[in-house]
């Protein structure tokens, strides 16, 4: 696989990561119209896994996806799904920008959790870091107002899921490669959500089917197109591009529902970046995240 170092290939491919995860945040909206999130996680985990096959028939087939840490495997998705599921239902009760930036607190919380698990150093930069991603959802949520949506604390419970995922993540990929972290995931979660599945499953309708399909696709691609980013680009070069996600995101939310962002979520969102950005002031080369 080509890695030559070139940042116009890496922000062709952060390009295509930005505009799938837009559309898997629209198309989750449109589908939760219809369906339980049980149900979409479900189908999209199947239909996802149809849509990588091609992908890991050439890379080796399953042989090449055996794994020596199926425990690890195993947590890691339970708690991923968990998040994806909590990520899902916070899209049916706050605006899309909301969504997005309190989403935006994962890194924090994964850096939280590098330090305390995988022997990382907490630096300065890191706490300035933690302290104004905090503030920011703060800001956001407003708690002294005693009018707490209850989508923000899911979507805030989300990131912080989102935040083990990554940090045990960042402990798979020391012995196993991207494809197969997907494969993992795709597997696990389709036998987590079998049975709830089952129990509220209703027949899609043609235009929820062409949503889900569409929630597959751009899921499960999304990451490749990451992965891709990564081998042309450091971590520090890749992950600010993945910012362009709040402003386009609530551009997207504002345009198609006609959601109004308050000046505290804007307040709280250009914290929670400016926490990201010192994060990465000091990061070195990494591999891409598996969230979606």
């Amino acid at each position: 696989m080509d890695r030559t170092p070139s940042i116009p290939r890496a922000a062709l491919w952060m390009a295509g990561w930005l505009a799938l995860m837009l559309i898997v945040a629209v198309a989750g909206r449109e589908t939760t119209r219809e369906l339980n999130v049980f149900q979409i996680m479900e189908v999209r985990s199947i239909l996802g896994f149809c849509m990588l096959y091609p992908l890991i028939r050439i890379n080796g087939g399953f042989a090449a996806m055996k794994t020596s840490r199926p425990l690890q495997h195993v947590s890691r998705n339970l708690i991923h799904y968990g998040a994806q599921l909590g990520w899902f239902f916070a899209l049916t009760l706050i605006p899309l920008g909301q969504v997005v930036s309190i989403e935006f607190t994962m890194p924090i919380w994964t850096a939280i959790l590098a330090v305390a698990f995988l022997g990382e150093r907490m630096t300065g930069w890191k706490i300035t870091a933690i302290v104004l991603g905090l503030v920011g959802v703060v800001v956001i949520v407003r708690p002294s107002t005693g009018e707490i949506n209850p989508g923000q604390l899911i979507a805030l419970a989300a990131a912080v899921g989102f935040g083990i995922s990554i940090a045990m993540v960042k402990s798979l990929t020391r012995t196993e490669n991207t494809l197969a972290i997907i494969f993992w995931m795709l597997v696990v979660q389709s036998a987590a959500g079998f049975f709830p599945a089952i129990y509220v499953w209703v027949w899609p309708s043609a235009w929820a089917w062409g949503w889900i399909v569409v929630i597959a696709f751009c899921g499960t691609f999304s990451h490749y197109c990451m992965a891709r980013a990564m081998l042309h680009a450091d971590a520090t070069v890749v992950i600010p591009m993945d910012f362009l996600r709040v402003p386009l995101t609530a551009a997207a939310g504002w345009l198609i529902y006609s959601e109004r962002l308050d000046m505290f979520t804007v307040l709280g969102a250009s914290l929670i970046l400016a926490g990201n950005l010192l994060n990465l002031k000091t990061a070195g080369p990494g591999v891409a995240p598996v969230r979606s």
